[in-house]
C-alpha cells in the first residue's frame, strides 16, 4: 500500500464474523494511544428494513466521536435500494458517491466497515473490493473460525484484493482447535503473504445473548421478572432428561437458558437451583405459582412460548455468535480481546501510521 493510505476497511469472509466488535475494539485501542480516528460505513444494514443501522449510533457513541469523525452510509441495503437497482430502462443504474470516505477531515485514521462478506455490496459497486479501489484503501479481513479449511477462503480474499489486504484477523477459535491454528494456519497464511494480526479465542461473552433478545426472537409471553430481560444468557440446555439427569447436566453448564415442557415442574425446580438465567416453557403450559414464586424470589425470567422444544431450541440456537454488540459487558471483553491478542504495532507499521509523540 502507498504510505499516504490512512483510509482501512475492516471487512469479513463471512456475516456474523465479529466484524463490528473487532472495529470497535482496535478503535478504542488506538484511541488509547493518542490516534485521531473516525468511523464510517459506506453501506448500510438495514435489520428491520427500514434503512435504519442500530449499529451505527452505538459504535459512534461508544468511540465517543463528534460528528465530523463519522461518515454515515451512501446507502442502505433493503430490499427497495435492490429492487430500484434491478429496474431495465433507459437510465443509467445508480451510482452512490463515495468520495466523502476520500476526504481530509483531520483524523489521523478512518476506520470503515465493510459490508457483510466479500460479494455482498456488488450489485452496488459498494463491495469490500470496490470501496477499497474507489478510495485507495486498505484492507483487514475478519473470519471466523470454522476448520483449517478457512485457510481456503482467505487465500481466494487475497487473490481478489492483492496488494490491498494487508492482514487478517482469525476470531472466535475454539481452545481445542488453537495448537492447529497457531502451527498449521497462521504459518501457512504468513507465508503467502498474508500477515495474520490476530488469533481470538473464543469467548463466552462474546456469542452471549440476552434474554430480552430470546424473547423477541421466540415472540414469548413474559411470566414473570420483565425487568430482567437484560441477564446475558452463554449456553442453552434442554430439560427432557429426568430429573437426577437434569441437574448433573445443568451444574456443568453457566448463565443457562433452559427450554423444557411447561408441565415438566421437577426439571424447572432443579434449572432454577443451578446457573440459570432464563427457563423458556414450551407447549404453552403455565407454571405452577409454586415455580413462579421460586423464579420470583431467584428473578430468573420465566417465559412461555406455544412452540415445541425441538423448534424452539433450534430458534434459540440461531441467535448465538449472531446478536449484535450492544452490551457494555461486551464491549469490555472485545477490548481485553484486542489488548491480549491483537498485534496493534504492526498494524501500524502496515499502514505507515506514527503515533503521537505524547504517545510514544
Amino acid at each position: 500500500m502507498p504510505s499516504s493510505a490512512k483510509r482501512l476497511v475492516i471487512g469479513s469472509t463471512e456475516s456474523y464474523s465479529g466484524k463490528s466488535a473487532i472495529l470497535l475494539g482496535v478503535g478504542l485501542q488506538l484511541q488509547g494511544l493518542g490516534v485521531d480516528i473516525g468511523f464510517g460505513k459506506p453501506m448500510g444494514n438495514s435489520v428491520n428494513g427500514d434503512g435504519k443501522d442500530p449499529d451505527l449510533d452505538f459504535i459512534v457513541n461508544t468511540l465517543k466521536l463528534p460528528a465530523a469523525r463519522f461518515y454515515p452510509p451512501a446507502i442502505s441495503l433493503t430490499e427497495a435500494t435492490v429492487a430500484d437497482r434491478l429496474v431495465l430502462d433507459e437510465q443509467s443504474p445508480a451510482s452512490y458517491s463515495l468520495l466523502q470516505y476520500a476526504e481530509q477531515r483531520g483524523e489521523d485514521l478512518l476506520l470503515l466497515e465493510g459490508p457483510g462478506n466479500l460479494t455482498e455490496g456488488t450489485l452496488l459497486n459498494l463491495s469490500v473490493a470496490h470501496i477499497a479501489a474507489d478510495i485507495d484503501a486498505a484492507v483487514v479481513l475478519v473470519t471466523r473460525y470454522d476448520s483449517l479449511l478457512l485457510v481456503d477462503r482467505l487465500l481466494a480474499a487475497k487473490a481478489q484484493l492483492g496488494a490491498r489486504l494487508i492482514g487478517v484477523i482469525i476470531n472466535d477459535v475454539p481452545k481445542d482447535a488453537a495448537e492447529a491454528c497457531a502451527e498449521l494456519a497462521r504459518p501457512f497464511l504468513e507465508n503467502q503473504g498474508i500477515p495474520v494480526l490476530a488469533v481470538l479465542p473464543r469467548s463466552p461473552i462474546m456469542r452471549s445473548i440476552t434474554v430480552r433478545e430470546i424473547v423477541a426472537r421466540l415472540d414469548a409471553e413474559v411470566l414473570c421478572c420483565s425487568n430482567r430481560l437484560d441477564l446475558m444468557v452463554e449456553t442453552l440446555t434442554i430439560g427432557a432428561m429426568n430429573v437426577n439427569s437434569a441437574l448433573r447436566y445443568f451444574r456443568k453448564a453457566t448463565n443457562m437458558a433452559v427450554v423444557t415442557g411447561g408441565d415438566r415442574t421437577d426439571i424447572q425446580f432443579a434449572a432454577l437451583e443451578t446457573s440459570t438465567q432464563c427457563l423458556v416453557l414450551t407447549g404453552q403450559i403455565p407454571p405452577s405459582p409454586e415455580i413462579l414464586e421460586r423464579a420470583s424470589d431467584l428473578e430468573v425470567p420465566i417465559v412461555s412460548v406455544d412452540s415445541d422444544t425441538l423448534s424452539t431450541v433450534e430458534r434459540i440456537d440461531e441467535l448465538f455468535g449472531q446478536v449484535r454488540l450492544h452490551e457494555p459487558i461486551k464491549v469490555q471483553c472485545i477490548q481485553e480481546l484486542v489488548a491480549d491478542h491483537f498485534d496493534l504495532d504492526r498494524l501500524l507499521h502496515l499502514l505507515d501510521l506514527k503515533l503521537p509523540v505524547s504517545a510514544t
